[in-house]
């Protein structure tokens, strides 16, 4: 596609082969009966650890990954009000 931004996907070797099924996933707390964030850390056969993401409600639905690098940008950007609703 002519004028596209180019794809940089530093994760394609990652995605859909990140065994997640020993992950052991973390929620920031509130209601356990309430839909919440969940994130788990995972050593991948590559040998870096990635942080991913998903819904407690969709334990097998999409889960979003995380390098450590944008992991911590993430953290940072929440904590500095970056996702804040703008109202």
């Amino acid at each position: 596609m002519t004028g596209s931004t180019p794809n940089n996907d530093d994760k394609a070797h990652v995605r859909g082969q990140l065994d997640l099924s020993g992950a052991q996933w973390q929620s920031g707390g509130g209601d356990p009966d309430e839909e919440h964030v969940e994130v788990a850390f995972v050593r991948h056969t590559d040998g870096e650890m990635y942080a991913a993401m998903r819904m407690s409600t969709e334990p097998d639905g999409p889960v979003l990954v995380f390098t450590m690098t944008e992991w911590h940008a993430f953290v940072a950007g929440a904590k500095d009000g970056e996702f804040d609703e703008p109202w």
